[in-house]
């Protein structure tokens, strides 16, 4: 394995999860949920759109 591929696996892992914190949080609610509920969904937009782009990458590294 070389870096890139570790780097997306991480990216995916850190992606799934901020969803996963995020579903639970917003299952919860309360003053949780409001105070942290936003900022992980956006945090698992970030992180998704990190992987996409190291995806992204590796094609074109490999075309």
């Amino acid at each position: 394995m070389n870096w890139l591929t570790v780097l997306i696996v991480l990216a995916l892992l850190a992606t799934a999860l901020a969803l996963l914190l995020g579903l639970v949080t917003m299952q919860k609610g309360g003053s949780f949920d409001r105070r942290y509920g936003n900022k992980l969904m956006w945090a698992r937009v970030g992180m998704q759109a990190l992987a996409v782009l190291l995806l992204v990458l590796v094609w074109f590294a490999h075309r």
